[in-house]
């Protein structure tokens, strides 16, 4: 998982700050703060790649196995169609395939849910510290474009 460093958050903020130093400061939290929103996007869009696939399995799982439930209940009653018989040897392969397709299914959905749930979770904690690194950043930024508004001799006190 790539990860956006807190050290790139402070460059990327140093650097906004070098850029503008001959600059009005109007404006330029506000592209910092943009810049910083885009470091995070971009590290959530990483954190979230390939969860859609774990979604996808843990949420159709299931029904590929029922499915194959009703396929080999189908298939059983036809067995005793043409036996003319409900005799547990014609019924029991059916019944098997049913079962067996049901388990199939929980075996690739509950695994599949899991670890989605878990990834998840992760990804919406590093989320919360990504945001709190950048509004700490931003809280600098502020402190020093209020510096640099002071005469010397106020900041120094």
């Amino acid at each position: 998982m790539a990860r956006a460093q807190p050290h790139s958050l402070l460059n990327l903020a140093s650097g906004r700050l070098q850029l503008s130093a001959r600059l009005r400061a109007d404006g330029l939290k506000e592209r910092i703060a943009w810049q910083l929103e885009r470091i995070e996007q971009a590290a959530s869009r990483k954190m979230a790649r390939g969860t859609g696939v774990l979604a996808t399995i843990g949420s159709t799982a299931p029904f590929v196995g029922l499915f194959g439930t009703v396929w080999g209940i189908m298939d059983s009653f036809i067995g005793i169609s043409k036996a003319h018989t409900t005799n547990l040897a014609v019924v029991a392969p059916g019944i098997a395939e049913a079962l067996l397709a049901t388990a199939l299914g929980l075996v690739a959905a509950i695994p599949a849910v899991m670890i989605y749930n878990m990834l998840a979770r992760s990804t919406a904690h590093y989320r919360a510290l990504l945001g709190d690194a950048s509004a700490l950043v931003m809280a600098l930024v502020s402190r020093d474009l209020e510096r640099a508004k002071q005469p010397i001799s106020e900041a120094a006190e």
